[in-house]
């Protein structure tokens, strides 16, 4: 069952469309005539009395169209319709416009009309200017549905990214944490006052982490907040085997950056190079912001950088990938073995300022026409 109810109204750009296309056929039409005979009231009315049907006729396929499911028809269905439909519209306006001008105009001495020659050949007339009036039709709404269909395949991009930058998070963010509760529970029956420290500190750790869950990209300054804590936290567990400074540039503390992207890199530090060693060691933190406009941080820390082949870590693997998604090329994170000093490890984060997203993120806005 085909519903005109629910078929919506067209927009401006269709009425504005099929004024100037029925007026250049009327105005054609007076001027074909104009050629033979001189132009009188009586055959400006005929001409109005063969465009209003055909405008009529026109807007009436319109909603037949789009409430029949046509317009989503593959072609060779769509012409065998239309085939059949042109040809009883052809008559059908050729009885209305007949009825018009003979009944009411009356042209004609005697009031008939002039023939079935004339009747058939208005009929072919009127099927090719519908043939037209779909084609174009026809063509401007796949022309929509095209740019439409690139409109939603962007915000399918923008939503994939917003679903894969979620991801990384929720796998960065419990991996940092569920350390931290692996460090309280060794220090529990040890020190219970320690501990309680240790969970101030990881209550704000976790208060940040669900913070800014939903969000990109937080300023330095409160990211070093967050490593602070970290930093003490760990401090607090390994005692003189923890050695840290933090030297920051105050003109790089407004840059945004990933949240929890600088305390992975000092968890890793600790984690992988100061912990495993009875020694212990360092983590020094640097961060500068360039006349260029780039943000470099570099956190160096004792230990050897000795990854398997192809498996960097997860959490490096996923903070490469967060790093891709918000700024594309321009941002690099690297970790290797310090060339200038022994069993040092550095890893260096570079990212641009002022840079725009590599890919969109949130719905695109392309102007569409309200045509169909």
């Amino acid at each position: 069952m085909f519903s005109y109810a629910a078929v919506p109204p067209p927009g401006r750009l269709y009425w504005r469309l099929q004024a100037v296309g029925w007026g250049m056929y009327m105005l054609l039409n007076l001027a074909m005539v104009s050629l033979n005979v001189p132009l009188t009231g009586k055959l400006v009315l005929m001409q109005l009395a063969i465009v209003g049907p055909l405008v009529l006729i026109s807007h009436g396929l319109r909603y037949h169209l789009k409430a029949s499911g046509w317009v989503r028809l593959a072609p060779v269905p769509l012409l065998s319709r239309l085939l059949v439909l042109n040809v009883l519209l052809s008559v059908l306006s050729q009885v209305v416009i007949w009825a018009i001008i003979y009944f009411i105009i009356r042209p004609a001495a005697d009031g008939q009309p002039h023939g079935w020659g004339q009747f058939v050949f208005y009929v072919f007339n009127v099927n090719f200017l519908l043939w037209l009036w779909e084609g174009f039709y026809f063509g401007w709404h796949y022309l929509t549905s095209f740019r439409q269909a690139e409109v939603d395949k962007w915000k399918l991009a923008a939503a994939v990214q917003e679903a894969e930058m979620r991801t990384l998070k929720a796998q960065i963010n419990p991996h940092f944490m569920f350390n931290g509760l692996n460090n309280i529970r060794a220090l529990v029956m040890e020190d219970p006052g320690r501990a309680r420290d240790m969970i101030t500190h990881l209550s704000d750790l976790l208060r940040y982490s669900i913070q800014l869950n939903s969000a990109e990209q937080v300023p330095l300054g409160r990211e070093l907040e967050i490593v602070e804590h970290y930093l003490q936290l760990e401090a607090m567990q390994l005692e003189e085997r923890l050695h840290y400074t933090l030297d920051v540039d105050p003109a790089a503390l407004h840059v945004a950056i990933p949240p929890m992207t600088l305390q992975l890199l000092v968890e890793n530090a600790i984690k992988h190079g100061v912990a495993p060693r009875p020694a212990g060691g360092f983590v020094q933190l640097t961060a500068q912001l360039n006349d260029s406009g780039t943000l470099h941080v570099r956190v160096r820390n004792t230990g050897r950088y000795e990854p398997q082949p192809g498996h960097p870590g997860v959490g490096v693997r996923n903070a490469r990938e967060r790093l891709a998604l918000l700024f594309g090329p321009t941002a690099q994170l690297t970790i290797q073995n310090d060339p200038t000093q022994l069993d040092t490890v550095v890893a260096c984060l570079q990212l641009p300022v002022n840079a725009p997203p590599a890919a969109p993120n949130g719905a695109l806005s392309i102007p569409r026409p309200a045509f169909v």
